[in-house]
């Protein structure tokens, strides 16, 4: 590279020392140091830099999102619910089952209007749990369903139970004890679960459940479809109930008796008058298609409030 100084002269031996410097090669020892840093400045390639993502986690990646959407992310329950289907005949059995579990914890809209639905709901707790499955399946139910659920705090899960495949009337005893009708057209009848952390307690949550009918789900991308699909639902809210549940907690819901009326909603609810094929290995009969009744076990098996 030319550069814009001229060169300085060197000073005369003869006139100057070996170890005296002259004030123009201080100039000319400047000059140089000068010029090599405005070529480094001017035809250099500056060092690279590090990435910006390099100490960067995963984590920091994700879309920032208010605290009670994130809250609700994280904040969920998770259940099993084991379905199970037994011989009518045999629905007197579950009584045995019953007295070994409690309904002290157990809320209800209307405990009158509940168990004049044929609902009935008992709760036990882990210790318990291996003695009242093989109770069931000793009473001869067979487990017909399992759904694993996750339910975020505060959004409702419906599990469908039985479809309605024409219009009918479902006939409920309402919370004040009168008899009345539902007029619904097809859809399905399900079981709806909503969860509810309790701030005061941790691991600890809420549940609510009830039976409702839902008309066939549309989706789309405007909501007021949407909204006018949820109003045409129907929640027999006289059938509701409610608990504290927690990991290992869990909740057997059945017929109080057997209801074989497909307009009741009990009946509906529970039973299956075209049957199923049953097999006991303790009597050695062979497969027999029964009237049969569902059996619905929800276990809590997870928290994160």
């Amino acid at each position: 590279m030319t550069h814009p100084y001229k060169k300085a002269a060197v000073p005369d031996s003869k006139n100057h020392s070996s170890g005296s410097k002259h004030p123009s090669s201080i100039f000319c020892l400047l000059a140089s140091v000068f010029c090599l840093l405005f070529s480094a400045l001017i035809g250099c390639t500056p060092p690279e830099e590090e990435p910006i993502w390099k100490d960067l986690k995963i984590g920091d990646l994700a879309p920032r999102q208010s605290g009670k959407q994130t809250s609700r992310l994280v904040e969920s329950t998770n259940f099993n619910l084991y379905v199970f289907e037994m011989p009518s005949d045999n629905v007197d059995k579950l009584d045995d089952i019953r007295k070994t579990l409690f309904t002290k914890n157990l809320r209800y809209q209307s405990s009158h209007s509940f168990g004049a639905n044929s609902f009935s709901v008992h709760f036990g707790q882990i210790r318990m749990w291996n003695e009242i499955f093989a109770s069931i399946l000793a009473a001869g139910a067979k487990q017909i369903n399992k759904v694993s659920l996750m339910l975020a705090d505060e959004i409702p899960e419906t599990i469908s139970v039985a479809r309605i495949d024409s219009p009918r009337t479902i006939f409920f005893t309402s919370t004040y004890g009168s008899r009345e009708g539902a007029n619904v057209g097809s859809g399905i009848l399900a079981l709806r679960l909503k969860t509810q952390k309790i701030p005061s307690l941790r691991g600890v949550c809420n549940v609510t459940a009830y039976p409702v009918y839902s008309p066939p789900m549309i989706t789309s991308t405007i909501p007021l479809l949407n909204t006018r699909t949820q109003r045409r639902e129907f929640p027999f809210s006289p059938a509701a109930f409610g608990l504290r549940m927690g990991p290992g907690d869990f909740i057997l819901l059945g017929p109080k008796e057997y209801v074989s009326d497909q307009t009741a909603l009990g009946g509906l609810f529970f039973s299956n008058p075209e049957g199923s094929l049953f097999f006991s290995e303790t009597e050695r009969t062979p497969l027999e298609r029964k009237p049969a009744v569902r059996l619905f076990l929800l276990v809590c098996t997870r928290t994160s409030y």
